[in-house]
């Protein structure tokens, strides 16, 4: 059973570490499996491709790549500031909430 992870597809997270330190994104995809996720502008990487149908110029694109969840926050949707997450029993579902705000999170 793999761990459950305190972002989500849709989420807008906050940048922790790294040379994208202290940008924000919202979350393309989240890779359980290697515990990352694609954020929207961050880490971009060039990607060599050939002419295709897509693209029959090819060339260099910039792509978003992975990065790693722990050097992820998310941010809390009342105050716009990074904060940690917590899980807690509402009506017999486990909800999200904010550590600093104590908000639910959807």
């Amino acid at each position: 059973m793999q761990k459950k992870l305190h972002i989500r597809k849709g989420d807008t997270v906050f940048v922790n570490t790294g040379e994208y330190k202290g940008q924000q994104g919202r979350v393309l995809e989240v890779i359980r499996k290697t515990n990352k996720a694609i954020v929207e502008g961050i880490n971009l990487v060039s990607k060599h491709t050939k002419p295709n149908a897509k693209n029959p110029q090819g060339g260099i694109l910039k792509k978003e790549a992975p990065i790693h969840i722990s050097n992820l926050m998310l941010i809390d949707p009342s105050t716009g500031k990074p904060t940690r997450i917590g899980r807690k029993l509402v009506k017999d579902t486990l909800v999200r909430y904010s550590k600093k705000s104590g908000e639910e999170i959807k």
